[in-house]
């Protein structure tokens, strides 16, 4: 975080691009929209900008008290889902002798353009309001340029008809983008395409998320991007397999199909005590967020699936690739990271995960509530995750 000396000049500047001053404690949206066009930095400035609660547009600050509630108020913006791909922030309390200010700090992103409710903001001097079609293509071509990880490659030898183009315009953008901006969208379809990941304008190919996502045979270019279940009969892999199944293709279709095959297939009542309320051998919540972790984090440059295996007495999930960036064995899971944020982005647009770094914490939560013991996680494999969710 930027030391106090520094937040001393911001504050007596007029507002510009990189800095954002409100007296507000509630103002959700001026919130979203400030940190949204920090994280796309259209100017291109590669430093943060700056969020200050409390305020004027003078510089005299406001009087206003900061507590802990405001911090996290403001800090819940990097999880919560509104903006995405989630933005880097950080979240202090300053104090003076004539109030307090709250400074959120957010990083440029590596992944633009960068959505808050469906809108791409940006501001460029005092001037802040929703990116035009040139703005969003610039956003798009510097994504392509500084893009770092496998999901946002471009997937080279591949090309438009390697997608579903319906799939993408009825399922996906619906989804994705606000209604008013959708109703006014007259963008060429690479496009739009390009600003939701989906596509490399550059290299003239879709990405890997996009093939991912939206792919017509995703297994051509990602060889090992499906699930493997398999139910065993007794309490390891020697044992007989009663029912093996493969999820293919798509990853929009296959996570909803992955949903009811669990509701279907895995979730079964356990009957109660007497009075006592109805409980299943595994909560739905648990399993599907444990799943759908494997398949939004693992490693999608190794040839091995995604491994759904149902023993006698227990699940295990596994998936290639181990903990990633920040997120490290003794700090998991309360720190997160994102090997692939396009597709971490795709799936939250989609309504599969409901925000970011909540999906093993409600998995537990899930799990505590339904009376199963505690998993296990083996989270000090370099190239391998696995969990193991033991049955009621």
């Amino acid at each position: 975080m930027i030391p106090q000396e520094e937040i001393d000049k911001l504050v007596s500047q007029l507002e510009q691009d990189r800095v954002e001053k409100t007296i507000s404690r509630t103002d959700t949206d001026k919130f979203g929209e400030a940190i949204c066009s920090f994280a796309n930095d259209l100017p291109n400035h590669n430093l943060p900008g700056y969020l200050l609660v409390g305020v004027n547009d003078n510089g005299s600050r406001s009087g206003m008290s900061v507590n802990e509630k405001l911090l996290q108020f403001l800090l819940d913006f990097r999880t919560d889902g509104r903006i995405v791909p989630p933005p880097a922030l950080t979240v202090s309390k300053f104090t003076y002798p004539d109030g307090e200010i709250a400074v959120v700090e957010v990083q440029p992103h590596f992944l633009p353009p960068v959505r808050y409710k469906g809108k791409v903001c940006i501001r460029v001097g005092p001037q802040k309001g929703t990116a035009n079609e040139a703005e969003e293509r610039i956003l798009s071509e510097k994504r392509s340029a500084f893009a770092r990880t496998f999901d946002a490659w471009p997937c080279k030898g591949s090309n438009l008809d390697d997608i579903s183009i319906e799939l993408f315009k009825l399922r996906y953008l619906p989804s994705a983008i606000d209604a008013e901006t959708l109703a006014d969208n007259h963008r060429e379809l690479k496009q739009q395409l390009a600003s939701l990941k989906i596509f490399d304008l550059k290299e003239d190919c879709p990405t890997y998320a996009g093939i991912l996502m939206f792919g017509n045979n995703p297994r051509f270019f990602i060889p090992g991007s499906y699930v493997q279940y398999v139910r065993f009969a007794g309490g390891d892999e020697a044992s007989d397999f009663e029912f093996e199944y493969r999820f293919d293709g798509d990853l929009t279709t296959q996570m909803g199909q992955m949903d009811e095959f669990i509701k279907a297939n895995i979730v079964k009542m356990v009957l109660p005590e007497l009075g006592g309320d109805y409980v299943f051998s595994y909560p739905l919540r648990a399993i599907k967020e444990l799943l759908y972790n494997a398949v939004i984090h693992r490693d999608y440059q190794s040839n091995a699936p995604v491994k759904f295996y149902e023993f006698s007495n227990r699940i295990e999930i596994s998936n290639a690739g181990g903990l990633y960036g920040k997120a490290r064995p003794e700090n998991f899971p309360n720190e997160n990271d994102y090997r692939n944020p396009a597709v971490s982005e795709a799936a939250k647009n989609l309504g599969y995960v409901n925000g970011f770094n909540i999906g093993v914490k409600a998995a537990l939560a899930a799990l505590k509530k339904n009376g199963n013991p505690e998993p296990e996680f083996l989270t000090n494999q370099p190239t391998s995750f696995l969990v193991k969710i033991f049955k009621r």
